[in-house]
Parts: structure tokens; sequence; C-alpha cells
């Protein structure tokens, strides 16, 4: 194992932080895998499944079983984790900005395409060779000013030539989902067995930039820009791994999610080993423009009646709102049927609140498809 530091600008002085990276796997690696969690501070669920990952990444490299490279980025915001007011967390979004931690990364698919053009040919794993080299390099040559900037740059910086990226989430109170791209759905499924995943959202470009897109993305858009003259693979797929909810951060939950991610990376290729069978998959994939966020049209105190992981009938009740000084209590039903997979930790609505998402099969969204 190697371990790296990377330096972040600091705000001001006397206030400097680091991201810390493991490196696992032989000097000559088959493939490079690239593993981060808690990049919204505040989920940290994903943050014990690397503590487990990293020992047992370990085990595995001291056995000889690693054939590729794996990454290991156990905290991806620092920068966040130190953000707490008055005893509450507030890892999602950076205090100075107000922008998101997960939005916003550099997108360098068009100065990527005009670096490759003239140099591109008729050999797939040249083009990919190619583009990554292009792609680290012009993430090389980027130079922040904030030390949100600089972060973000780091964590593209050691993902970018990566064929999988894994980025560990979870949402406030959830079963395990995950969000990847259509594209990327067949070498993604196994993951999503292994891991129970009980909703499967796709979109090739869900808006935002954020950090699993800034990647995918990339390939895509090169792919429709030259695949009628060279061939243009998929150099890279992502997936936002959301492991529960903020409160499922326990031993037990997280050896079976470390298991899940090992069981994946041998059936990859990753790691040497025999394949363990796959399970079924729980809810098939659906569009994540198909995914119905719920909101409340009154503010009060929110009782739900719906768990997540409940399959739901179109204008089944979800939640009541109650008013306790007027004693009016107004139901909240969603308008399409589908999996209810996740909703708020809060128990004090406001007018136009988004109390819960249900993953419907019917795309009917456009645009921009992600939570704030």
């Amino acid at each position: 194992m190697r371990h790296q530091v990377h330096d972040l600008i600091a705000p001001v002085p006397g206030t400097a932080r680091q991201i810390h990276s493991f490196h696992f796997g032989p000097d000559q690696a088959e493939g490079k895998i690239y593993i981060q969690s808690s990049l919204h501070a505040d989920e940290l669920p994903g943050m014990l499944v690397a503590w487990h990952l990293k020992a047992r990444l370990a085990q595995l490299e001291a056995a000889g079983r690693l054939r590729s490279e794996i990454v290991l980025v156990p905290i991806a915001n620092p920068a966040g984790l130190e953000q707490v007011l008055m005893d509450t967390p507030l890892g999602r979004y950076e205090l100075e900005s107000g922008q998101n931690f997960n939005r916003r990364f550099v997108d360098l698919s068009e100065e990527v395409g005009d670096r490759v053009e003239d140099l591109l040919g008729d050999e797939a794993q040249h083009n990919v060779d190619l583009i990554r080299t292009a792609l680290f390099n012009a993430l090389a040559a980027q130079t922040a000013d904030t030390q949100l900037h600089s972060q973000r740059l780091v964590l593209q910086r050691l993902a970018c030539d990566a064929d999988m990226v894994l980025d560990l989430h979870c949402d406030f109170e959830a079963v395990a989902h995950l969000y990847t791209t259509p594209e990327a759905w067949p070498q993604v499924e196994p993951l999503a067995r292994y891991l129970g995943s009980e909703a499967n959202l796709l979109a090739t470009d869900s808006g935002g930039q954020s950090f699993d897109e800034c990647f995918t993305l990339v390939w895509w858009q090169l792919q429709q820009r030259f695949s009628e003259r060279f061939p243009i693979p998929m150099g890279s797929f992502s997936v936002t791994v959301e492991l529960r909810g903020q409160g499922d951060v326990n031993h037990g939950l997280a050896a079976l999610d470390c298991q899940a991610m090992i069981d994946y990376l041998i059936h990859f290729g990753a790691i040497e080993g025999d394949i363990a069978p796959l399970p079924e998959l729980p809810y098939p994939a659906t569009p994540l423009a198909g995914v119905e966020p719920v909101a409340t049209p009154v503010g009060g105190l929110l009782v739900f009646t719906a768990l997540p992981g409940e399959y739901l009938e179109a204008g089944q009740l979800i939640a009541e709102i109650i008013d306790p000084i007027t004693d009016r209590v107004t139901p909240v039903h969603c308008k399409s049927a589908g999996l209810l997979y996740a909703r708020s930790l809060r128990r004090m609505a406001t007018a136009g609140m988004v109390i819960s998402h249900v993953a419907g099969t019917e795309a009917y969204r456009s645009g921009y498809l992600l939570s704030p």
C-alpha cells in the first residue's frame, strides 16, 4: 500500500487541509479502480465501509490477489467535515460559497476533444490511452483559486484515468440505491445485485456536473463528437452508491457492504478469486427522469405513513402534515406508482418541501434531475 497526501489551498493562514489517498495493487496493474467516500461530509456510512475496505485490500494485496490498482479515498471532503454549526454537521454545501460539494466539477470534454482530434486512429485502445492522457494533462494544467476548487481538482486528478469510479454516499432515510448511466448499467448491475440495491436510477446527464458524471460525460460527449470517424469506447464508468441513510453507520452493515464490493471487484476481474453467485435484483433499473420528488403543499408536523423500501401505488398516501394550531391534517400522496427509496429526516415540514422520492418506471422529467 502507498499512502499519498494531497495538499489543498488554505483559505487563511494556519488552516491547511489535505486529502489522503491509499493505493493498492501490483506495479504492473491491469487497470485502475477508484473508490471515495463522504464527498457530502455528513454522509458517513461510506466512510466506515472505506475503513473496512482498507483493511481487506491490504490483506488481498499481501496475498497477491489484486490485479488492478485500487485507489481508496476515505475522506473526500475534509473541508466539509469540519463544518459543524451548534452541534449540527453541515457537510452538503460549502458555507462560504453555498455550493454543493458534489456539483460543478470541471468539464473538459471540449478541450480534450480538441487535443486528441488530430491524433485519434482506428484502434480503440489507442484512442482510450490517448484520451486518458489528454484528460490527465488537462486537469494537471488547471489552477485552483479556492480551497473548494483545489479539493475538486485533487479528486478529479486521482480518478480521471480509472476504469471504474465508485462514489460512496447515503441519503437521509433510505434503502440502498445507486445512480449510474444507461450505457454503464450492464457493467453495474452485478454491483447492484451484490449490494441488494433496491432502486437503480439511470441517466446519461442528470445536470450539475456531479463527480460521477464528470468522467462518464467526457467519454459520452467524445463518442458523440467522433464516433462516425473513430472508435471511442466508454473508457470509464462511474457509480454513485447510496448506502441507505445517514444513521446507518454500524459495523454489521459496513462489513456486508464491504464484502459486496469485494465480490463485485472479483466479478469485474480487479481481484483474483472465485466469483460469488449473483443474488436476485430487488427492483429493476429505472430512469432517473422517472423519479417523483414528492412535495408537501403546506408546512407542519410531518408524520410518515410509508417506509423506505415500500412499493407504492399511484395516489397512495405517503404522509400527513399536521397543523397543531388549527388541527388541520393535510394528506400527501404520490402521483405515480413506484418504489419509495428515500425520505426526509426532518419532521417539521415547510411549504413546498420535498419529503420523499419515489422511483417510477416512466420518464417524465427533463433538465436538472438531481436534488439541490
